[in-house]
């Protein structure tokens, strides 16, 4: 099964990412935890562009293809090999977030992003998305205390540093998009406290398990 999660910036994908392995090792299930960008070596190098907030002069057109390069070796030597082996693969983003952040943050159109994304994708599709959904106001509060504190102001802060506007966009991108895609995805509340978070999380992976295979 290949579980992706999406959302803003400081909705809480990573705390939900861990917990969720955690448990679903438990369980007995084979877990790849994995991120775009950088799931792959080739994408350690272009996470260090694409986040970097010195790379603010990016084109929205080079940004895309950028993540597209980095969707297309992540499938191939990661996402696709680990699904093969019947693992669960859990990853951090997805072709949702360049519909999402390229077509309604940056204003390219997004049935062409949809179709550049089939061509990265390769055929490989969540069964899965948990849209975890979060205001700017309390998400860009979060992930700049945490870059902050890891200090990663610089390295990984260049979407923190849009503009507000850019981010309700974005929001309204994710809910528009998750509306669109409602058989794939699951959205959950992140504004609430961490351990109500996951089991709104858990219980929507717990159901998608359940199911028959192809249902």
């Amino acid at each position: 099964m290949f579980i992706t999660l999406e959302g803003p910036e400081g909705s809480g994908k990573s705390t939900v990412l861990t917990r969720m392995k955690d448990w679903l090792m438990e369980q007995g299930h084979g877990v790849v935890l994995t991120r775009e960008p950088g799931g792959s070596r080739l994408g350690r190098t272009l996470r260090s562009i694409l986040l970097d907030v010195s790379s603010k002069d990016l084109t929205g057109e080079a940004e895309l293809f950028l993540y597209l390069a980095d969707r297309a070796q992540h499938v191939s030597q990661i996402i696709r090999p680990a699904l093969a082996e019947g693992m669960v693969v859990l990853c951090d983003r997805y072709a949702d977030s360049t519909v999402v952040y390229q077509g309604y943050g940056r204003g390219l159109d997004t049935a062409l992003l949809h179709r550049f994304n089939e061509v990265a994708v390769q055929g490989v599709w969540p069964d899965l998305t948990l849209l975890l959904d979060v205001s700017p106001e309390i998400g860009l509060k979060r992930a700049m205390s945490r870059n902050l504190s890891e200090g990663k102001c610089n390295a990984e802060g260049r979407f923190e540093a849009e503009s507000l506007q850019f981010h309700h966009r974005i929001r309204d991108g994710y809910l528009a998009w998750a509306a669109v895609n409602r058989k794939r995805f699951v959205v959950v509340d992140a504004s609430r406290n961490p351990d109500e978070v996951f089991i709104q999380a858990r219980d929507a992976v717990q159901a998608r398990l359940a199911q028959p295979a192809g249902a």
